[in-house]
């Protein structure tokens, strides 16, 4: 128990898994608290002592479960093994902690099979922050600088990190962490003290960045306790080469996932994964991600894509060939952790063995903007030959049980395996001659560990045991024998036996180790083949789409899409039900102001443009029947309204941030979409928050906007504002039915038809009775107030008592020059006056 202390003092923030024999143990409060969570049974040492000390344990075989389970619930493990073999231990066994397992190190725990895990640390000075990240499981390994702590926490949502390494101090109350924590819900741990070199940081990096990067690698050696083979150079990149969305952006987008469901599906990911291999499916979530905004690289995509929709045949030759290619990215770590196995190792080789299908297949297609692909197909001739010449092809996972190296492969091993083959013929032809001889006719020759190989002899037969039979073990019923031919053939069988199972785990190793020299190799073609299948899947999902190729363009900021849709809308519902929409802006038009009935088609026309973005900027083919678009470098949303309850603030404070987010950052190439800004709060300062924020962007921002509003008072921004563009959705009305077209056309609209919505919605007939007649008195007043209920009469007021200070009032007005807000303020002192003037 001294031993544990001692160990449990230097991680005390991890639960230690302490091994003793074969079981795991845990002590104290962890096994207290794991007991709860993983639901074992509570145990205590020293029971009949005045404190008998909590104890659970896990068996060994099965521990990654229960791993498992407490890294998805944010803690960390320590894996305390013993060092040395207990029978040839001098007092208590040596051991010691040989990795430690947290939410951003886990490789095993987690099914983490088709989604990176990244590590993210941070580090400040006094004028920036540096952040940097990498994926134990495949050794991608990046860092940036970024400038302010908002842009440090949208790269790490967008990352959708699970544990954060601070390179600097921050207290339990710093406001920092509560926001890592509780807002990004990540684990917050503390760096490490010492800072080494290392070759995988380059010199190229500011002093900044080389600084967070070698924190970092120094947590993941800390922690992994190990040499990483397979971890890659930290490759610097900036926020600026790729389309720039913040987190909130992408789940209004639905670009990874359904925002409503947190499910694939309706994601924009769900549309475009035609991937086959894991590693592709990975990159087409970078992808999809981390948009481009370089029109060279761009079109790149398009014509590889391109190229392989020309070429059906030979693309569906491609897609079989890719069928079996298995995850060599997170093979590559395995081989580097000293974990793959035999079967890890037979399923690089099937993938080096499809190799060369894949580039045969490209090469038929004939085009040179294939060749860079084709060129970095290394199908590792050498490495191929010697997995398939040393690993048996129906070799078990384990290392341990044998039967993982071919015959012929190792002549001593060779050997050994005749003596077992040969020995297990020495004992029949033994056991039937010393049948005959001694006469007893079910006389058979059996083994344990405990007595190696006997002869049986039933009590009944003990007259007959020949004289050179010497006994080995009583039984109640029966004896065991032995003779001096048997142990001679049972030393050389069980000498063969161990010899053999030690020589092959042996050789195993050496081969694992000789696959690990082909670790940068292998992680190169991951790369590329990975790329290769987001282009065959990008071109896969256009032509069963029918989607056309977008030219996409850097000199202007016009916009024009005919007959554009909303590529997953339109692949959730049925293809012919829906309406597509055409969207200009010339270079006359900087904001389009949309009104229109809820539920009319408003959100997915705006969301039409920005995933229309989104797509070509990762190089995908789009639906419509025409598309010229420009290259943004940013898309900034704020749609829909949600309370964020665990920050405290509420739909309008978040309205706002998310607006003056979208304001500071965004420049003339950038879009931005708002839906109902303004709605969070009273009437009053929602139209003017919303009319100063209109003039803000038109005036000082720059950037293409589609702006949606029930506030109709804004359309008259139109007559104001050179770039401002009225459009909206059509409708038609008919004997008091409302048909929503899903239109959009310009001109603003002329009504909202909420007691439509809210009838489609299934109301009770009573109450949308009511809300018409509400509508039908607030529409002929200019009352500010909901009227009074149905049973009171309201009296009319004689529109000439008074006249005299009415008429003074009106006249006083200087109708020519009033704002919308002038307006409607003038409107309610009037309102006033005429109320006081009938009491």
């Amino acid at each position: 128990m001294r031993q544990y202390l001692d160990i449990k003092q230097a991680y005390s923030d991890a639960f230690l898994l302490f091994r003793m024999g074969d079981f795991y143990e845990l002590f104290y409060d962890d096994a207290v608290k794991a007991a709860q969570i993983l639901e074992l049974t509570l145990t205590s040492r020293n029971k009949n002592s005045e404190n008998p000390i909590p104890m659970a344990g896990v068996p060994h075989h099965s521990v990654q479960q229960y791993i498992d389970i407490l890294i998805d619930l944010g803690y960390k493990v320590a894996i305390a093994e013993q060092m040395e073999d207990p029978k040839q231990a001098v007092g208590v066994v040596k051991r010691d902690v040989v990795q430690v397992i947290t939410p951003g190190t886990a490789v095993d725990a987690l099914n983490t099979g088709k989604d990176n895990n990244f590590l993210v640390a941070i580090d400040r000075d006094d004028t920036q922050y540096a952040l940097s990240y990498l994926d134990l499981a495949t050794g991608e390994f990046f860092v940036t600088s970024l400038d302010d702590f908002e842009t440090v926490v949208d790269e790490i949502a967008s990352l959708k990190a699970r544990e954060v390494v601070v390179g600097y101090g921050l207290s339990e109350a710093d406001p920092q962490k509560q926001i890592l924590e509780v807002q990004l819900n990540v684990l917050v741990s503390s760096e490490l003290i010492g800072v080494e070199a290392s070759e995988l940081i380059s010199t190229d990096l500011s002093s900044l960045e080389s600084k967070t990067a070698a924190k970092l690698l120094n947590y993941v050696i800390g922690t992994q306790k190990r040499h990483l083979s397979h971890l890659q150079a930290a490759q610097h990149y900036e926020i600026k080469d790729f389309l720039l969305m913040d987190a909130s952006s992408k789940k209004s987008l639905d670009l990874l996932y359904n925002a409503r469901t947190g499910k694939k599906y309706g994601s924009l990911y769900w549309l475009l994964d035609e991937t086959k291999t894991a590693m592709g499916t990975r990159m087409l979530k970078m992808w999809i991600d981390r948009p481009l905004v370089s029109l060279k690289a761009i079109k790149n995509r398009q014509d590889v894509s391109q190229v392989f929709l020309d070429h059906f045949f030979e693309r569906s030759d491609l897609s079989e060939a890719l069928k079996g290619v298995y995850d060599i990215e997170r093979l590559a770590s395995r081989i580097s952790f000293g974990k793959a196995s035999p079967k890890d190792l037979l399923q690089l080789a099937q993938t080096l063995s499809n190799v060369p299908a894949i580039s045969t297949v490209l090469i038929q297609m004939s085009s040179d903007i294939l060749v860079p692909l084709i060129d970095q197909l290394d199908h590792m001739p050498d490495l191929l030959e010697l997995i398939t010449r040393a690993i048996d092809s129906s070799a078990s996972a384990s290392i341990t049980e044998g039967n993982i190296i071919k015959d012929g492969f190792n002549e001593p091993l060779d050997d050994y395996r005749v003596i077992l083959r040969d020995g297990t013929s020495w004992i029949t032809e033994l056991e039937a001659k010393e049948r005959v001889n001694s006469g007893i006719n079910n006389l058979k020759i059996d083994y344990n560990k405990k007595d190696g190989y006997y002869f049986h002899v039933t009590n009944a037969n003990l007259t007959q045991v020949p004289s050179h039979f010497f006994r080995k073990a009583t039984l109640k019923n029966s004896e065991r024998y032995g003779t001096q031919e048997l142990s001679t053939i049972e030393t050389q069988m069980l000498d063969a036996r161990e010899n053999a199972a030690s020589l092959e785990y042996n050789l195993f190793l050496d081969v694992r180790e000789q696959a690990a020299t082909f670790i940068s190799r292998i992680q190169k073609l991951a790369k590329i083949i990975a790329e290769i299948d987001v282009l065959q899947s990008l071109a896969v999902v256009a032509e069963n789409n029918h989607y056309i190729r977008p030219t996409i363009h850097k000199d202007s900021q016009e916009i024009h899409i005919k007959n554009g849709r909303h590529a997953v809308v339109e692949k959730v519902m049925d293809a012919q039900q829906y309406v597509p929409n055409s969207i200009d802006f010339d270079q006359d038009t900087m904001i389009q102001l949309i009104t229109g009935p809820n539920m009319s088609g408003k959100s997915t026309y705006m969301r039409e443009l920005a995933l229309s973005v989104v797509m070509a900027q990762i190089g995908c083919y789009l639906p419509a029947d025409q598309i010229d678009l420009p290259i943004f470098d940013a898309i900034f949303t704020r749609i829909g309204a949600a309370d964020d309850l665990i920050s405290g603030q509420s739909t309008f404070m978040v309205e706002m941030m998310e607006a003056n987010h979208a304001i500071r950052r965004a420049t003339p190439q950038s879009l931005i979409l708002f839906d109902e800004l303004g709605r969070g709060t009273a009437t009053y300062d929602g139209i003017a928050l919303a009319q100063s924020i209109v003039e803000y962007i038109h005036e000082q921002v720059g950037a293409k906007t589609l702006f949606a509003t029930h506030y109709h008072e804004l359309t008259v921004l139109e007559r104001q504002l050179s770039q401002v563009k009225n459009v909206h959705v059509a409708t038609l009305e008919n004997a008091g039915e409302v048909t929503f077209l899903h239109k959009i056309e310009p001109g603003p609209a002329d009504k909202s038809y909420g007691i439509h919505v809210a009838k489609i919605a299934g109301l009770p007939q009573a109450l949308l009775s009511r809300a018409k007649l509400i509508l039908s008195e607030l529409e002929n007043s200019s009352a500010q107030h909901v009227p009074e209920a149905p049973k009171k009469e309201v009296e009319q007021l004689g529109l000439f008592d008074h006249s005299d200070e009415l008429v003074t009032a009106i006249k006083q007005i200087d109708v020519m020059n009033l704002t919308p807000m002038d307006a409607m303020n003038q409107l309610y002192e009037l309102k006033k006056l005429v109320d006081s003037l009938s009491m």
